[in-house]
């Protein structure tokens, strides 16, 4: 069984086009199906559209945010609904094209956990398109997974490999990367990729500026998230030497008759040995924090922000 995620915010003029696309497409393929919307908390009235494929079609199943949480969390809410022993993703934007899903099924089989898109001719704004190519190229250096593209829309999950994600914020950029962090196995094709003719972005070229902190953030979560004292310990631990050293060095200073109360370099060494065994502290109590959250059980945790479920 194939399952369909699309998550999707104001798309309202793009709706019924897409649902056709995915019909013809998924009435070509051997295999049962569904179409998992989710809808983001939309505002002009596309919950009200997706009721009618709901009425036409029981292979669709609709979810309804009571306001926009953001595509990570609609993504993850998607997958954890879906059935399918494969899940695709598909913006509602109607720049992917169902129309490519037979071409990921077939790199899938080959063994891959993840079969992403690549815009390879990109129909974009000359802003998005350059500041994506530099968020792949700086998330192709710190982790070292060669793709020309990490945040296509259009992508092809093992439901092994959609069901490990927990996302939020702007992680949803980072998915292929997090997925190959996790041991599965990543690869991409190149897809058809269309001008968007209806709508207006959700995103320009600010993303920028959002992507770059985001990248240094995935980074540290990448190689940190489980063992945060291994960074802030050996954080502070370097700031406590430091501040060792200068009061260590103040104090031969002292014994040698000097005076050191009014040098600035006394207050700058105490300084960091009280910031240092702070930070220090703080890796211990997020070592603390990550083994207690490891047995909480998030399952459900979705289901407050419905405001309406298919039956």
């Amino acid at each position: 069984m194939i399952s369909i995620v699309i998550p999707l915010f104001n798309e309202k003029d793009n709706l019924w086009i897409l649902y056709e696309e995915i019909i013809k497409a998924v009435s070509k393929l051997d295999s049962k199906y569904e179409v998992i919307f989710v809808d983001d908390g939309s505002t002009d009235g596309s919950l009200n559209i997706l009721k009618n494929f709901e009425e036409d079609n029981n292979n669709v199943r609709i979810f309804s945010f009571r306001k926009n949480q953001g595509k990570a969390e609609a993504l993850t809410f998607g997958f954890q609904k879906a059935k399918g022993d494969y899940i695709v993703t598909l913006d509602g934007d109607l720049q992917d094209k169902s129309s490519e899903i037979p071409k990921l099924l077939k790199k899938i089989e080959e063994g891959w956990d993840l079969v992403c898109g690549w815009r390879e001719k990109r129909k974009d704004s000359a802003g998005k398109i350059l500041s994506s190519k530099l968020f792949n190229y700086l998330a192709s250096i710190f982790w070292g997974l060669k793709l020309h593209d990490y945040n296509c829309g259009l992508k092809l999950y093992t439901k092994e490999a959609a069901k490990s994600l927990r996302l939020y914020g702007g992680m949803q950029r980072f998915i292929p990367l997090i997925v190959h962090g996790e041991g599965f196995r990543v690869t991409e094709v190149a897809v058809t990729h269309d001008k968007r003719k209806y709508g207006k972005s959700k995103y320009g070229f600010s993303k920028l500026w959002k992507d770059l902190p985001d990248v240094f953030t995935m980074f540290f979560l990448n190689k940190y998230s489980k063992r945060p004292f291994h960074f802030f310990g050996a954080v502070g631990g370097v700031l406590v030497l430091t501040g060792i050293v200068i009061l260590g060095y103040l104090s031969y200073l002292r014994l040698q008759g000097s005076t050191i109360g009014n040098r600035p370099l006394l207050f700058f060494g105490m300084l960091l040995v009280i910031s240092g065994f702070q930070v220090f502290f703080t890796g211990f109590l997020a070592d603390l924090i990550i083994n207690i959250s490891q047995g909480l059980d998030r399952k459900d945790s979705g289901k407050i922000l419905l405001k309406y479920e298919s039956k």
